[in-house]
């Protein structure tokens, strides 16, 4: 006789960069074994995709992981955890005036994506040709994390990753359909101006952060620290 199959609860998440309601469940244990043996090996890229790996599953296989934000990604991620282990994370922050290690709790459904509304995706490189930007997107990110290519390649690629398209003032060039060589030779035609325009939009991507505050248990300093990044929130 077949044992019971216990139904796991759904609950809902907004997408942060496109507002889109996805439904969820928390995440079993053979998830969580995902999780943690990805936690174990120290490793950037084993644990980023772990948490592809659980998000996939967790939405039904309904959402197209590599199309979402790198922060939707980890706004997702946050929200399953605290559903499946618990609202509360408990990490250690150093006191900015002693640096004495001080035990905080979190609630996690208070970190947030703070997003800029006014922040423009289109920026004029000259008068009559401009582009349209996009924040990096989750299949990009691989292509990314490769710290063994140098700088001036990752740089290059991340600029590439940002570019939803080209256009002027007759046609739009959409960057998926150029090539990542026509894309290259753009990019190095760019004047040191227009590259900081780029630049800029990139640095400005959304992050899930909190600003948390406590006093030291050492030497009673108050501090305020903004933390970002789902690493932070568990460390």
């Amino acid at each position: 006789m077949p044992l019971p199959i216990l139904e796991s609860p759904k609950y809902t998440v907004t997408i942060p960069s496109t507002g889109k309601i996805v439904e969820y469940r928390p995440f079993l244990v053979k998830e969580e074994k995902i999780l943690l043996i990805a936690q174990e090996s120290n490793d950037s890229i084993q644990m980023f995709s772990a948490m592809k790996e659980i998000i996939r599953a967790c939405t039904f296989e309904k959402l197209d992981i590599n199309t979402i934000t790198s922060y939707d990604l980890e706004y997702i991620f946050l929200k399953l955890r605290s559903k499946s282990i618990g609202e509360i994370t408990d990490i250690n922050l150093e006191c900015s005036q002693c640096k004495t290690p001080n035990p905080v709790s979190i609630f996690i459904d208070e970190i947030e994506v703070k997003i800029d509304p006014n922040a423009s995706k289109i920026i004029m490189l000259t008068e009559n040709v401009g582009v349209n930007l996009r924040h990096i997107r989750v299949k990009d990110m691989a292509l990314l994390a490769d710290d063994k290519k140098p700088q001036s390649e990752i740089i290059n690629n991340v600029v590439m990753a940002s570019i939803e398209s080209i256009f002027d003032e007759t046609n739009v060039y959409p960057s998926d359909k150029s090539t990542p060589a026509e894309l290259t030779t753009f990019i190095n035609s760019l004047t040191r101006a227009q590259m900081s325009k780029i630049e800029s939009f990139i640095q400005s991507t959304p992050k899930v952060q909190k600003d948390v505050s406590f006093s030291c248990v050492q030497c009673a300093h108050d501090n305020t620290i903004n933390i970002s990044g789902t690493q932070s929130f568990f460390v």
